[in-house]
């Protein structure tokens, strides 16, 4: 009898070697960030918002913001 072929270990369900193929190479960089928009009237509610990776600028919105009744700027930061 013959030693099983490279081939012939895969199609049997060789797990392990499969799974060290797909974790070898680098991960891919997320399309997306999250991030916190926080308003201008210094009332401290932000909303949460999805921004490509790839945008350098910062994100500027005009939104309601309940705690004064209106429509404030809100100003991009950082996700705690």
């Amino acid at each position: 009898m013959t030693k099983p072929t490279k081939g012939f270990l895969l199609l049997q369900g060789s797990y392990n070697y499969l799974q060290s193929l797909n974790t070898m190479g680098d991960k891919k960089k997320k399309a997306t960030l999250f991030i916190r928009l926080v308003s201008a009237a210094g009332t401290g509610f932000f909303y949460v918002k999805k921004k490509p990776s790839r945008m350098v600028e910062k994100l500027e919105f005009r939104k309601y913001d309940p705690r004064v009744n209106r429509h404030v700027l809100f100003t991009e930061a950082k996700m705690k």
